[in-house]
């Protein structure tokens, strides 16, 4: 065989440690990513422990709160059933709801059957789309929140307008009750709505955020007067903070999935996060299209061309490429000296009876030596490369 012979690329797999420093930095980030969740998740376990429990003292307890109204007379009882926030419900007490979004479709259907025809308040704190249509016919939540914390009251009511500014800035609701009190605006949008009940003269509020409930927040701005007044118009309050334990939670045909306890914000999330990895994909890409060949500055010797690619062929192991490579050379060469067109080199049909008349040798061997299997091993192929040579030179041979 001659250094001419124009052999077929082939790919090797990039060794495990260029693989290992390729992929390291990545490792790290998803690292770095795991420890801040999981000290995000330490962080929030602690200072979020009681969140709107009247009778914790954290700071996002609201102990400060209970206690206050119970100086004033106000009697304040924790439920965490269903079935205790319903018996409860009459016109001297005050219903509030820690979490609402925590309860079934079936819970939050229950509860409002109880509570509009009671006569009493019903104070819903931070109701999104999930709880505030059922809890509030009417009153629908907006999905962007408040920019602000802080707002002015800039309505009617009288609790608002005696407790001038308060955060509640969060959750902001449109209603369609033209009777209801919308105060608290941020960009026209209320963040907390009184709606009077069409009868029994009860009414429910919304708040668009529980932070003048808050112990660490109480004595900011009006908070403190705003609490006591939307909390303490009823001699009773029953603080009612939703649990996983409640049996009439656990009703087979009204179950939240996984994907209904999700927040929306997570999805958004979800998606921001793969476009971002498609633009960087993009902009990593190193080749679109097939692969270009490119003009060499200087002249490689042919020898030199097929030392390296027999190289990486022993390098991978490749002995049936390499096989190929030589026996397809070998047909090409052959082929016009014993009067078959080069298109039809590779047929067997066609190029082995033409070998067979001008050699007078066995067509069976000539099949085995052109068109076998790959050999085995090194030294079979090594064999193959001798036999091909002597095929070729008997050929040429006058």
């Amino acid at each position: 065989m001659t250094a001419e012979a124009t052999l077929p690329t082939t790919s090797t797999a990039p060794p495990v440690r260029q693989a290992w420093t390729r992929a390291r930095g990545i490792a790290l980030a998803i690292v770095l990513i795991l420890a801040a969740a999981v000290a995000m998740a330490a962080v929030r376990s602690t200072t979020r422990h009681g969140q709107l429990d009247p009778r914790s003292v954290d700071p996002y307890g609201s102990r400060a709160v209970a206690q206050l109204l119970a100086d004033r007379g106000v009697s304040t009882r924790v439920v965490t059933t269903l079935g205790a926030a319903r018996a409860a419900a009459g016109p001297d007490t005050t219903l509030l709801v820690a979490v609402p979004d925590l309860l079934t479709d079936r819970q939050q259907a229950q509860l409002r059957m109880a509570t509009a025809p009671s006569g009493g308040r019903t104070v819903l704190v931070a109701a999104g789309s999930p709880s505030i249509e059922r809890l509030a016919p009417g009153v629908t939540a907006d999905p962007a929140t408040s920019t602000s914390t802080t707002l002015a009251p800039d309505c009617a009511l009288p609790e608002a307008r005696r407790a001038g500014s308060a955060d509640t800035g969060g959750i902001r609701y449109t209603t369609t009750h033209l009777d209801a009190d919308a105060c608290y605006p941020s960009k026209r949008l209320a963040t907390l709505l009184r709606i009077p009940e069409a009868s029994g003269g009860g009414d429910t509020v919304v708040l668009g955020s529980p932070d003048i409930l808050l112990n660490d927040r109480l004595d900011k701005q009006g908070n403190a007067s705003l609490a006591l007044q939307l909390l303490g118009s009823r001699p009773h309050l029953v603080w009612y903070l939703p649990s996983l334990s409640d049996t009439s939670a656990t009703d087979t045909g009204d179950r939240k999935n996984f994907l209904d306890l999700i927040p929306s914000g997570w999805f958004w999330g979800t998606l921001q996060l793969f476009i971002a990895a498609a633009v960087a994909a993009l902009w990593r890409a190193r080749r679109f299209g097939p692969l270009v060949p490119e003009r060499l500055p200087v002249a490689i010797r042919a020898s030199e061309t097929a030392e390296g690619r027999a190289r990486l062929y022993r390098k991978a192991d490749a002995r049936d490429r390499a096989a190929d490579a030589l026996r397809s050379t070998t047909r090409t060469r052959l082929a016009p000296l014993v009067g078959v067109p080069v298109t039809q080199a590779h047929t067997p049909e066609v190029v082995l009876p033409a070998l067979s008349a001008h050699l007078a040798g066995d067509g069976q061997a000539l099949h085995s030596l052109l068109f076998g299997p790959p050999p085995g091993d090194d030294a079979a192929l090594i064999a193959l490369t001798d036999q091909l040579d002597a095929l070729e030179r008997e050929v040429r041979r006058p």
